[in-house]
């Protein structure tokens, strides 16, 4: 399984996700689309991004068939018409890892303080 993400850009300024995008974008799934789960989350910035977890032979599918559903959705789902997917890609983890290795108060690359070989 593979998560994608999916950043929503709103085609005119101002414009709001509505409260419902996710049951709308849950409406709009096919079998073939192979769609686990979606997570919206409408306050990301600089735009709103979907989380697309689906099944998929690689990477490169997962990224590719995730752009494909976007591009159905919000163009067949009418109170989705006024946005658009503009990037869509696996989302690095890195910065999540490096969260924890420094909240655990230890000193080292990867925290506060010195190497720990200096």
């Amino acid at each position: 399984m593979y998560l994608v993400h999916a950043a929503l850009r709103p085609l005119s300024p101002g414009l709001r996700l509505s409260l419902d995008a996710r049951e709308l974008l849950l409406a709009a799934i096919r079998p073939e689309d192979r769609v686990e789960h979606l997570v919206v989350h409408p306050d990301a910035l600089p735009n709103p991004v979907l989380g697309v977890y689906l099944l998929a032979d690689s990477l490169a599918e997962a990224e590719s068939r995730t752009d494909a559903f976007c591009r159905r959705a919000l163009t067949a789902v009418p109170r989705l018409a006024g946005w658009s997917a503009a990037r869509v890609a696996a989302p690095l983890v890195t910065p999540f890892y490096e969260r924890l290795l420094s909240s655990s108060g230890r000193p080292g690359r990867n925290g506060p303080g010195t190497f720990p070989s200096t």
